[in-house]
């Protein structure tokens, strides 16, 4: 979910500048060749399912993909949704590159906290749909508290915002959750050895 610019405070914007430059170098030092496809395309997925957003307040919510995301590229999601913040910033003025880095941690942090706690419940066939699912739905809900805890330190006047932006994000939530069950559901049957434990992310 993106914040717009001129909202938060410089600290907060220098912070998450500092944690998205290191989640990115650490995302480009484990991903290898054979990861480089699934990044462009789940990337462009991202670029393409975040484009639709419904303003709220000084932020807006939409579909991420981050719990998709997190789960099959771990440390790689945060370079691949640093370019799709990019792209959408330059072209069509969402976000901003002043708040890059912190739409981009407040994106990603939660993307790579859900591949380490669900990644290996995927391949068993018994647990894959409950993971898949808690995955999409908690790295929303990770990101709506990451992006109500960036506003409300910026400004307190921000706290009533904050609050409505995660509500707003429920309904989110639980399609995330839907989206990320059926989609690894789909790449199990397709494609299974990407769902396969990579110890690299």
């Amino acid at each position: 979910m993106h914040i717009s610019e001129g909202v938060l405070s410089a600290p907060v914007l220098i912070s998450g500048g500092v944690f998205a430059g290191i989640g990115t170098a650490i995302g480009l030092r484990k991903i290898n060749l054979d990861d480089m496809m699934p990044a462009a395309l789940l990337s462009s997925a991202f670029f393409v399912a975040s484009l639709v957003h419904v303003p709220i307040g000084p932020g807006s919510v939409h579909l991420v993909l981050s719990g998709l995301l997190g789960l099959v590229l771990g440390w790689a999601s945060f370079p691949a949704i640093l370019i799709g913040l990019f792209l959408q910033a330059v072209f069509f003025q969402f976000g901003g590159l002043t708040i890059l880095g912190v739409n981009t941690v407040t994106m990603a942090a939660p993307a790579v906290f859900c591949h380490y706690l669900f990644r290996r419940w995927l391949e068993q066939p018994n647990t894959r749909p409950a993971a898949a699912f808690a995955a999409g739905f908690l790295a929303i809900l990770l990101s709506s508290l990451l992006t109500a805890a960036a506003l409300s330190f910026s400004d307190e006047g921000f706290t009533a915002a904050a609050k409505a932006l995660i509500a707003a994000n429920v309904p989110v939530m639980v399609i995330e959750g839907c989206i990320t069950m059926f989609t690894v559901g789909f790449i199990a049957k397709v494609q299974p050895e990407i769902l396969q434990v990579n110890a690299a992310l």
